[in-house]
């Protein structure tokens, strides 16, 4: 193996594990439920009766579909039409 071989194979190897370790700090991020604000399809878990969890809302911002969001930003969050997201589950957007 060639000296040149092994100083590049080095390298790929200090960067994957560079690489790697900075992907847990992303995950380590506060996150809260934040009800109402996620698209038909696209909620993180809990979607009412009936459903199995994730991707199950039926909706648009269905109220009682959650979305895992940065802590302190749901409240804030504002869908449209005056719909802003909740900590808690909403009765606005159920399907029937």
């Amino acid at each position: 193996m060639s000296t040149h071989f092994k100083t590049l194979a080095a390298a790929g190897a200090v960067a994957a594990a560079l690489s790697a370790h900075a992907l847990p700090a992303a995950a380590d991020e506060a996150k809260e439920k934040c009800f109402g604000v996620s698209l038909a399809g696209q909620n993180d878990c809990a979607a009412g009766p009936g459903t199995t969890c994730a991707g199950t809302s039926k909706v648009d911002f269905q109220g009682n579909a959650w979305k895992l969001v940065a802590t302190g930003t749901c409240a804030t969050m504002d869908v449209g039409e005056g719909r802003m997201g909740s900590l808690d589950a909403l009765e606005r957007d159920i399907p029937a």
